[in-house]
């Protein structure tokens, strides 16, 4: 009987953790929903089209958060700061410095929102004369465009792991990335800025900043002298930084 009871229990303790997290996702997606429901309703007064769809919809948006975070937490976080303390405790920085490479490149190659963007931009360029409207052509564009951002993805969190080992200062380098991106920008042809802009954006998304956020953490919270709060942060930064500048050199090869 006890055995039951404390099965029991803990299917209630597990009920409410569950709903309580599916609380937090539809919370989460409150203002959302109430911008749309007030423009729709009170300023273009008129209703939901197709309400029943928007309705399933929005739940299955709060059940795919609720899975996306839950996953964080349960895998991805927990998997980054094990994998940098490990590489850290071992004391081999050229594979550490590969496994940031790596991982940069692996996380933003397979980013959605960077596939969804080279896609378009691809075909953008074909409409404006840019390249053959072909579907190799574009398929070649895409892909050159996102294997760009994916090095530059890459080579950023080598920098940010040096600049964890070696104690620098954040600011320097972000504010040397600008200047960068500041004098390269009259240089790079026109069509090119815009989508070198918006690359660092799309880069930082679903798969990349979990699993960055989480090497800058685990390797800071390894080294002695180190604040993960001080030091763990700021590798996304470098990840949407690199990108403009990459992109934007890739447009003058084109060129």
């Amino acid at each position: 009987m006890s055995g039951d009871r404390n099965h029991l229990s803990l299917l209630i303790i597990r009920g409410r953790q569950l709903l309580h997290l599916t609380f937090d996702a539809f919370r989460d997606l409150l203002p959302v929903i109430l911008v749309v429901a007030v423009f729709q309703l009170l300023v273009l007064q008129q209703p939901f089209p197709h309400l029943q769809q928007v309705l399933i919809g929005t739940a299955l948006v709060a059940a795919g958060l609720f899975l996306f975070i839950r996953g964080l937490e349960i895998g991805l976080f927990p998997l980054g700061e094990t994998m940098a303390y490990d590489f850290a405790r071992k004391g081999s920085l050229g594979w550490l410095l590969l496994f940031a490479f790596a991982l940069g490149f692996g996380t933003t190659i397979a980013e959605p929102a960077l596939i969804a963007v080279s896609g378009e931009a691809a075909k953008i360029a074909a409409n404006g004369g840019v390249i053959p409207p072909h579907e190799a052509d574009l398929e070649q564009y895409a892909l050159g465009l996102r294997i760009t951002v994916a090095l530059s993805v890459g080579f950023a969190i080598v920098v940010g792991v040096i600049r964890i080992l070696k104690g620098w200062p954040l600011h320097y380098l972000i504010a040397a990335g600008y200047i960068a991106v500041v004098l390269i920008t009259p240089l790079a042809p026109p069509s090119m800025v815009g989508i070198a802009y918006d690359s660092g954006g799309v880069t930082t998304s679903t798969i990349t900043v979990p699993l960055v956020t989480a090497l800058g953490i685990g390797l800071a919270s390894s080294i002695k002298g180190r604040n993960p709060m001080i030091d763990g942060f700021g590798l996304i930064a470098f990840a949407s930084l690199t990108p403009m500048i990459f992109v934007m050199i890739y447009g003058i090869i084109l060129r």
